[in-house]
Order: structure tokens, then sequence, then C-alpha cells
């Protein structure tokens, strides 16, 4: 289809170029050959008149009216996605939809198992998938590849809109038959143990939330497993003297299954309530399909155990 002259395909090609600065790598988005996608440009360029980018020291560079066009051209490309699967007619029990959500292994566990639970019998054509937080969790919200982001406020764009979806705070979690710990801990004792403890990224190490807090307390505590997610570190105390920090709402999940303990944290180490909240794009705020899903997570979070 054209407009204006334009083949509003090169669109979603010049998104795919901006993004990825790399002829290469858009084509492999688009499931384009590198020829294709290079004859998309040449088009690009011919109709901007411009060079939308450039090669400095190797690299493909957005020239300035790239940089202009680009959360424009965004915008274009989401308006019509929302407008294709809009339906005014809206019903769950006969809608085909897919959703993608970004969420961490705490949250998959605490809200999506009762979220698909419930998908199961209300929308049975609806379907799920849960898709791992990295370290810029909101490129992927703003570029339309994922429909949700379940997230601590800090971690959110401050370009789309949200809304709280619950609270959380933490517990201590021992083997079941830990003979060091009893049924509290003072601060001392909680130091004295060795420590399970989760990190995320690849390159960049990044500190799980609680390890953050307890390290910005002035507080050294002896790490002796470092895992990468937030369900296998509860496991690893099985068999151990150790200990970990955990989601209350999660150790209480794995506490109906494995032989776990929950103990308070020592009064003397308090640590903020955790809030997640539920973030969508904002081309999606007036969808009904996208509004219904957000109420159900919602009533998933007040109601875990419906």
């Amino acid at each position: 289809m054209h407009f204006n002259r334009l083949d509003l395909n090169l669109l979603v090609a010049l998104d795919a170029l901006l993004d990825e600065r790399s002829i290469t790598r858009a084509g492999e988005r688009l499931h384009l050959s590198q020829s294709a996608m290079s004859g998309a440009l040449a088009r690009l360029r011919d109709y901007f008149g411009d060079e939308l980018l450039v090669l400095v020291r190797r690299k493909m560079v957005p020239t300035p009216l790239a940089e202009l066009l680009h959360p424009r051209v965004r915008a274009i490309l989401l308006d019509i996605q929302t407008t294709l699967e809009t339906r005014l007619d809206f019903d769950p029990a006969t809608a085909q939809r897919h959703f993608r959500i970004i969420a961490s292994d705490y949250v998959l566990a605490v809200l999506g198992v009762p979220t698909v639970t419930r998908l199961a019998k209300l929308a049975p054509g609806i379907t799920c998938e849960f898709l791992a937080q990295y370290a810029q969790p909101t490129d992927l919200l703003e570029r339309g590849e994922a429909d949700f982001m379940i997230m601590p406020k800090p971690y959110l764009s401050p370009d789309h809109p949200s809304l709280k979806l619950y609270e959380d705070d933490y517990v201590c979690v021992v083997w079941k038959d830990n003979d060091r710990v009893g049924v509290s801990l003072t601060a001392e004792e909680y130091m004295a143990l060795g420590h399970i403890s989760t990190r995320f990224g690849n390159t960049q190490r990044l500190p799980s939330f609680e390890e953050w807090i307890v390290s910005n307390g002035g507080h050294a505590r002896r790490l002796e497993v470092i895992t990468y997610d937030f369900n296998s570190a509860i496991q690893l105390v099985i068999g151990t003297q150790r200990v970990v920090t955990a989601h209350r709402r999660l150790a209480e999940r794995h506490a109906r299954f494995l032989p776990i303990r929950l103990v308070p944290l020592p009064i003397s180490l308090p640590m903020p309530r955790l809030t997640e909240y539920l973030q969508w794009n904002q081309h999606q705020e007036l969808d009904p399909a996208n509004r219904w899903m957000r109420e159900l997570l919602v009533s998933s979070a007040e109601r875990p155990d419906d």
C-alpha cells in the first residue's frame, strides 16, 4: 500500500533499521535477506532525501532526521497495530488474542499461575507469553513487542500508563531441619549464616533488590551461593544451614510443597515493602482486550487463590 508516494511497508523496515542500526540484524528481525534490506534503505533514503543511517567507525549511526523520525514512525506502527486488533464487541469467551508479558520468575510464580488458571476458564482463546526481564525492559514495550510489563516503580517508563498491582515484604527462608535457626533470628545470627542470593544480567551482574538493600545498610553478608532466579534461590536452601531472604508471597507458595520454614527478618534489619506495578503502552490504553487483561491481572493479584 502506498501513501503520498511511500510504500507503507517501508515504515516497518525503517523502524527495524533504526532499532537495530544494522542492515543484517534488521533483515533477520523481519525475515528478509540482506540485499532486500539494503534495497529498502536505498528507497527510504531516496524518499526522505537523507542518508538516515551513516557509517561511523564501523557502526551505523542515525542522522538527525532519522532520530526525529524514529519515535514518530514507531507511534504510527503501534497505532496501526492497535487499530487492527481492536474489536468493539470484545468477548473474552470467544476472543482470539496473544499477550506478551515481561516479568521476573517471582512475578510469574505468584501472579502468572493464578492468571493463566483464570484464562483457561474465562478466555480459552487468549494465550500468554511470559518474557524474561533484562537490563532495558521498556524497550520491548516501546516497540510494541510486549503488551505488559510488571516491575517495581523505578524500572517503569515515565511515558506510559501504569497502575499498582500489589505489595509484598520479605522473610527469611531456611531448610525445615536447619538446626542453627529457631523461630526467630537476631541480626547477629542472620549475618553469621551463609546466604543464598540472586543476581541478574549477563554482561552486567545486577544485584537483586534485597541484596542491594542489605549492602547499602552497611551489612556485609557471606554469600555462599549466587543464582540467577528467585525460585531456585529458595530451593537451594534445602539440605543446608544457609538462609535466603525471599519475597513473602513466593516463599509461602513454595512452603506448600517444599521442606522449608519461614522465619521473620530480624527487627533491626527492616526492608521497605516491595510494590509491583503493571505498565502497558499508551497506544493500548483504550483497547478493550488490553483493558480486560489488565483487570484480570489486578484481580489475580488481589485474590490469587480464588
